[in-house]
């Protein structure tokens, strides 16, 4: 489903936003913290500090519809290395479970911040793709 342009793309990158729908129908965009693990993206629920006994707005969204948009994007001032991939696809949260530890180590690579958290009992978002679109350069 990627080309491997996409792939490298989203490999380099840190950061990438998630957009859920709000109870209004708006998007809620918010950065995230990612890892593709074969064609998924999975996002992790870290604990870094949140609102004590509130759930996640992006996870509310989620269990009431479940379309996500992601966008990953590079910019340089040098525009030749412009480039960006979105997925437009389904969201679904997991809690705990043995399909999460390929999620978890992958996610555990690429940000060594995760190594010191306990990441297996919080919630953690798979996302499958639809579509994929992306555009870059050249």
């Amino acid at each position: 489903m990627f080309e491997p342009w996409q792939r490298d793309l989203l490999d380099s990158l840190p950061v990438a936003r998630l957009a859920t729908i709000a109870p209004d129908g708006r998007p809620h965009l918010v950065p995230v913290c990612f890892a593709l693990v074969g064609d998924t993206v999975v996002i992790a629920i870290d604990e870094k500090p949140k609102r004590p006994g509130v759930e996640l707005a992006r996870l509310r969204n989620i269990r009431r519809d479940s379309r996500v948009s992601f966008l990953a994007d590079r910019y340089e001032a040098d525009w030749s290395r412009l480039a960006w991939v979105r997925i437009d696809g389904v969201a679904g949260i997991f809690i705990r479970g043995d399909e999460q530890q390929p999620a978890l180590e992958a996610l555990r690579a690429r940000y060594p911040q995760y190594g010191a958290m306990a990441l297996e009992g919080l919630p953690l978002i798979e996302i499958t793709a639809a579509k994929v679109t992306g555009w870059r350069f050249g």
